[in-house]
């Protein structure tokens, strides 16, 4: 597996595993391109809980157990990353940029990583990374 490439957001996981989701084929074929994808724990949360309502909870059995054989590298949250998380949601407060979504972004910079991958393209359009650069969204 190459190094670390991007970081994946809720949406693209679900598509990538809900084979009923219209962007599955285009989940399937970005994640066939990339190298490792962190995927936070705050993803996986989120994602668990719209795989058991949507697809169903052996859909979401299957991929847990597969996680550790997948490019998927789970990600914590470090203490430094709630400071940035808080900061992100004060800052755009008027938006509807929610905590898992902060959680990515936070990610993504820590790593300084500018491709996210995202279904999400208003939340993660308007934001700006500190570095100045619009994230890069996939597919």
């Amino acid at each position: 597996m190459q190094g670390i490439t991007t970081v994946a957001d809720t949406s693209f996981v679900v598509a990538l595993l809900n084979g009923k989701d219209s962007a599955h084929p285009t989940a399937i074929r970005t994640y066939a391109e990339q190298g490792t994808i962190l995927l936070p724990q705050t993803v996986l949360a989120e994602v668990a809980y719209l795989l058991s309502r949507d697809a169903g909870v052996l859909v979401l059995i299957k991929f847990l157990k597969s996680l550790t054989a997948s490019r998927f590298q789970l990600e914590s949250l470090l203490d430094e990353d709630i400071e940035g998380i808080a900061e992100i949601l004060e800052q755009y407060q008027d938006s509807r940029i929610d905590f898992v979504d902060a959680s990515v972004m936070v990610i993504a910079e820590r790593y300084n990583l500018n491709l996210a991958l995202t279904l999400d393209r208003r939340d993660f359009g308007i934001y700006r990374p500190s570095s100045g650069l619009m994230f890069t969204l996939k597919p």
